[in-house]
């Protein structure tokens, strides 16, 4: 049975993985684009929006980790789109033009269900109103054997980890206060006590933690 993993998840000294104030001009918020600074200058990310170049150094070894094996993403409706409540525009179909990254089945959790969209490059997008253990069923039946991407955001990652449904996670701590927004850590005390956890400092300034499943 594949695993559940986390990758690239950033966060800022004050525990935030987003700002306040989420738009469609603004994804992250107020926190604009310095949450995932680090990652935009990888080869990994780069690539990953059809660019070339990017360096290979030691924070592309840690963001390209992310799709090795991964044969579906589970994500937050918040991580899909800026839109809250009863679908407004069923013509929106997420952030990342007709080509999406995940190239695999991807479940949006959502409490207002709508189609399904196939999009080029092998993503679907399905939307499920589940609890975490009912997408994660859902997840592994299409994953067929594969490892099982959270993509976030905070509020979706949060929830995995409190029941406990996480088998690895990559967190990167970016040097930057945000002051407000969602944060990922809110009542995870004991976290560090189901994981083994590791820091590496890298010379972008951000400090990557994986935390394995004991």
């Amino acid at each position: 049975m594949g695993q559940v993993r986390i990758h690239n998840f950033t966060v800022s000294l004050d525990g935030f993985a987003t700002g306040e104030g989420q738009s469609l001009e603004s994804p992250f918020g107020h926190a604009g684009m310095r949450l995932m600074s680090w990652a935009f200058g990888t080869h990994t990310f780069q690539a990953m929006f059809g660019e070339m170049g990017g360096n290979n150094e030691l924070d592309d070894s840690f963001a390209r980790r992310w799709n090795d094996g991964i044969g579906v993403e589970i994500m937050g409706r918040n991580k899909f789109g800026p839109q809250r409540g009863a679908w407004a525009d069923e013509q929106w179909q997420g952030w990342w033009g007709d080509n999406p990254p995940f190239h695999t089945p991807t479940f949006v959790l959502t409490h207002h269900v709508r189609p399904s969209i196939a999009m080029q490059g092998g993503t679907t997008f399905h939307f499920i109103d589940a609890s975490p253990a009912e997408a994660l069923a859902a997840a592994r039946e299409a994953a067929g054997g594969r490892d099982i991407r959270i993509g976030g955001g905070p509020s979706t990652v949060r929830e995995f980890l409190a029941a406990d449904l996480v088998d690895f996670m990559h967190v990167v701590v970016a040097p930057i206060v945000l002051g407000r927004g969602v944060r990922l850590w809110d009542d995870l005390e004991t976290l560090e006590e189901r994981f083994t956890i590791e820091p590496t400092g890298s010379p972008s300034g951000v400090t990557h933690y994986t935390f394995t499943r004991r």
